[in-house]
């Protein structure tokens, strides 16, 4: 089933706009950027009314963050009650049992088929890792629009063991679509769950051959570890096509695997997140065409996108410029770099012209590779000369310097300060349970891990870090020696230290990899949100008893400025350090087992 250009606009043909990774919301308290994301989804909702799609097909971060602001919400809902409602009729249905594609909703049917609602343009979307469920409750961002209506929320999972999806089966005249969803689920879970055959995809039972099975997954699909990525070959080989989100690079034309002989598409994120060169890719949306078993996908560029330029040099391969030994060469080098920066500038006024809808000012990265010698120079001072001109002035320079020599080099701890040092664009790529892992292969034996695994204590960290879940790595600690505390008395171990840690070593090392680790994080996300749940409600108490003024940590959509004091932002924690929760006791018999445990997390927070 190529792509073929014989799919035309009739009766069997399905019309389906594909986007992914819209980050709505993202920097949207920057005076020159905050609108972008708004201004394109506009964009993109309204290319869906101008080409009479028949839905709309989200592969995830529709928002940026996890808890978005009102003002992005907002902002999402008025676009999607412009663009999505309204009297036109819809010509395709729904085959498959809803109450099982959208049994995690209240109202498990697809909006257009809601009596109290006029939609004319349908949205199909998976959640990605920006906007994934969280909480007791286990909710998202998108299931706020699903229960106003605005969207459909399909690829729901809540087992951590095993995955069967259920396609959505839609039919317009003869041709059918089975529509299958993985909303975005850790890398290493999911990969594991691939390897153990745990992630099954039905089949409709009749005609199994007779439909287009189209496939959305919000992962990395290039490798970034042994197991921190999904491949291909994984997915299975009756697929037509799969809509690849996560990856912001845009290779929208669908390219063949060989090996499972199905296509692949990566529309790429709508938004320029970070100033690296894949995000210079020019940004597109698909429309898609489905008749029969033959598709077709047009690319559609996106006009709304800052332009974004980024070139490398290297200081060394100049020599006749300059040299280190030169009396002021860092003044030559500066002039260098402004005389690139110009050139990109230059570039982008040319490609600007006759576009009223790019946006005024461009992204600008040069980076300045300064090995051999050189010295770096005021990035801030240099960035005041364009200030007016260019929409990242804080960080149009990125000094990178290759190490010359491997040799000798001794095995050293993490350097917090160099990363602290790197643009905050690149720091917020970090993997937090990444820096974790790090910290601990390189710590010292007396700071290793001896109760928490170091992916369940990363993926902890994460939560505090990500979704604000501020007791998460207590309440994880808590829930991890009760366990250790029961296994201990229950294998009745002798109370002598040295044996006492060989049996929780083991206990430990049993859990690595496997459900079990998952599992435990989710109990403690869902005790600290009870715990904070309980504290909300006694702090309220409070309020209603004392006409003392208390000292409430206020929620504030504003960027913090106070003091470095952590506290729980409106959760009742009255400044308490988080340091001072690191050291613990556990009785166990006549012995004493004394763990510290949360190094590597005071670490990671002062990262961020």
């Amino acid at each position: 089933s190529s792509s073929s250009s014989s799919t035309s606009n009739d009766e069997d043909t399905f019309k389906i706009l594909i986007a992914t990774d819209i980050h709505l919301g993202y920097l949207e308290k920057d005076a020159i950027r905050g609108n972008d994301t708004f201004v394109t989804f506009d964009e993109i909702m309204k290319q869906a009314v101008q080409n009479e799609v028949d839905f709309v097909l989200l592969g995830g971060d529709l928002f940026h963050d996890n808890k978005p602001s009102r003002k992005t919400m907002h902002c999402c809902m008025e676009v999607m009650r412009k663009y999505c409602m309204g009297d036109r009729p819809i010509i395709f249905e729904i085959l498959s049992d809803q109450a099982v594609n959208f049994s995690h909703s209240k109202f498990p049917w697809v909006n257009y088929l809601d009596s109290n609602l006029n939609i004319s343009i349908p949205v199909f979307s998976v959640h990605g890792n920006h906007d994934d469920p969280t909480g007791a409750d286990g909710l998202c961002a998108i299931d706020l629009l699903s229960c106003a209506g605005l969207i459909n929320h399909f690829g729901r999972s809540r087992s951590v063991e095993k995955l069967e999806i259920s396609p959505v089966l839609l039919q317009k005249g003869n041709t059918r679509i089975a529509l299958y969803g993985i909303g975005s689920i850790p890398d290493e879970r999911l990969y594991r769950m691939f390897i153990n055959n745990q992630v099954t995809m039905l089949r409709p039972r009749e005609d199994e051959d007779g439909w287009f099975n189209l496939f959305v997954i919000h992962q990395n699909r290039s490798k970034h570890g042994a197991t921190n990525y999904i491949p291909e070959q994984f997915l299975d080989d009756f697929l037509d096509l799969v809509v690849w989100g996560h990856e912001h690079e845009c290779k929208i034309a669908p390219v063949r695997n060989e090996q499972q002989l199905f296509y692949v598409t990566q529309p790429g994120s709508s938004v320029i997140t970070s100033l690296s060169p894949g995000e210079a890719v020019k940004k597109h949306i698909g429309l898609l065409r489905v008749k029969g078993k033959k598709m077709n996908l047009q690319k559609i560029p996106l006009q709304t996108i800052r332009q974004f330029f980024i070139q490398d040099v290297t200081l060394s391969e100049h020599p006749d410029l300059f040299s280190p030994e030169q009396p002021n060469v860092m003044l030559k080098v500066m002039d260098f770099c402004q005389e690139k920066v110009e050139e990109m500038l230059e570039e982008a006024e040319r490609q600007r012209l006759g576009n009223s809808l790019t946006p005024e000012k461009p992204l600008i990265r040069l980076r300045v590779d300064y090995s051999g010698g050189f010295e770096v120079f005021n990035t801030m001072r240099f960035s005041q000369k364009f200030v007016d001109r260019v929409a990242n002035p804080k960080d149009i320079l990125h000094f990178i310097r290759h190490r010359e020599a491997k040799d000798n080099i001794k095995e050293e701890g993490m350097d917090f300060e160099a990363i602290l040092s790197h643009p905050t664009s690149e720091v917020l790529q970090l993997r937090v349970e990444d820096l974790v892992k790090e910290y601990f292969q390189k710590a010292e034996k007396n700071v290793q891990l001896s109760l928490l695994t170091e992916q369940g204590m990363g993926k902890a960290v994460q939560e505090f870090v990500d979704k604000e879940e501020k007791d998460a790595i207590e309440e994880l600690i808590k829930y991890q020696l009760e366990k250790t505390q029961r296994y201990l008395r229950e294998r009745r171990v002798e109370a002598t230290e040295e044996k006492i840690d060989e049996e929780i070593r083991q206990f430990r090392d049993s859990k690595r990899n496997t459900a079990e680790e998952d599992e435990e994080v989710q109990e403690a996300i869902i005790r600290a949100k009870a715990h904070r749940d309980r504290s909300d409600s006694v702090r309220d108490d409070d309020l209603n008893l004392s006409d003392e003024p208390a000292d409430i940590a206020v929620e504030s959509d504003e960027a913090s400025t106070s003091a470095p004091t952590i506290r729980g932002r409106g959760r009742g924690s009255r400044g308490t350090s988080r340091r001072g929760r690191v050291q613990m006791y556990v009785p166990c018999g006549k012995g004493l087992i004394y763990h510290t445990v949360l190094t590597a997390s005071v670490i990671i927070m002062g990262v961020f």
